[in-house]
């Protein structure tokens, strides 16, 4: 008999609110821990309205009632991970490692705590954890469509972090004086193309020749970037009668670069005094669409121009 009373008794402290405040938002006390949708005992005890160690007292006397299936401990590396997630900071530093509870242990709540408030608060928790469910089921597909492109974007971040490198090792084999070898240039990367092509022309110290199809004015201020007493010559395809009059205003103002017709050409070739650059786009074009190069280290510019001119 004094058993029974001192249980009542202990039941009676752990429950003592008169009812479950409306406006209280229970789902987003739900937390997701080790793949569970679970609730700490902190939050269950603001809801029944008792001191959390009052809560945990209670359920440490009927443990045989809470399997791990229905309650577990936090490590420390999951409560700090919560605190930084949730930015939770109400449990101070001291505070013993909370308890957390799945569905099923809180429900055995309700028959341990043995109180009229005890049962409401339990029915707006399950209630809460099926519209969670609900919630979930029903998003499903679009959560897998946000992964998707959540994978996607991080994907490119690398792709590009990936092209950024290459790119500034290029660069540098620049300013080093040491000709870069072979890269890629995506669509989009009209300024690095530009800067690249640029760089070449600016490090010709005696002559500059373009064997190109398709050239317009874009190019001729282009190879503008020369040095001083450089050489310039364009190969091409077919001179229109626009583009040659585009030459000529030119070299009455600037110096003069050569136009030659050439039509054994397939691709595009620049001639960095007695380097060859073998260029997979128009020079016109550069960054509008994938290009590669690819620095010909065998094969010397007066090679080329001697098959040209024969």
């Amino acid at each position: 008999m004094a058993k029974e009373k001192m249980e009542g008794k202990a039941s009676k402290s752990v429950a003592n609110c008169d009812r479950l405040p409306e406006v209280i938002n229970i789902q987003p006390m739900i937390k997701l821990i080790r793949g569970q949708q679970v609730m700490l005992d902190n939050d269950l005890a603001t809801l029944y309205g008792v001191e959390t160690r009052r809560l945990n007292e209670q359920v440490k006397r009927n443990i045989n009632r809470f399997p791990d299936d229905f309650m577990f401990q936090l490590t420390k590396e999951e409560l700090d991970n919560l605190i930084s997630h949730f930015a939770t900071s109400s449990w101070g530093g001291t505070r013993k490692l909370p308890y957390a509870f799945t569905e099923q242990g809180i429900a055995m709540l309700s028959s341990v705590l043995k109180s009229q408030t005890a049962v409401e608060v339990n029915i707006r928790i399950m209630r809460a954890f099926i519209a969670m469910r609900r919630f979930i089921a029903t998003n499903a597909q679009l959560f897998q469509r946000l992964e998707t492109i959540e994978y996607h974007q991080l994907e490119m971040k690398q792709h590009q972090e990936v092209t950024d490198r290459r790119i500034d090792e290029v660069f540098k084999r620049l300013d080093a004086g040491i000709p870069p070898m072979q890269g890629i240039f995506y669509d989009g990367q009209v300024f690095d193309a530009y800067r690249f092509v640029s760089d070449l022309i600016r490090k010709a110290k005696q002559s500059i020749v373009l064997i190109d199809n398709y050239v317009d004015d874009t190019v001729l201020a282009l190879l503008d970037k020369r040095v001083k007493g450089v050489s310039a010559t364009i190969y091409t395809h077919h001179v229109s009668n626009q583009f040659q009059l585009d030459v000529d205003r030119h070299n009455v103002q600037y110096p003069h670069i050569e136009i030659k017709q050439f039509n054994k050409a397939h691709d595009r070739f620049l001639l960095i005094d007695d380097e060859v650059y073998h260029i997979g786009a128009s020079i016109k074009d550069l960054g509008k669409k994938w290009f590669g190069f690819t620095f010909m280290r065998d094969i010397a510019a007066t090679e080329l121009i001697k098959k040209i001119e024969d």
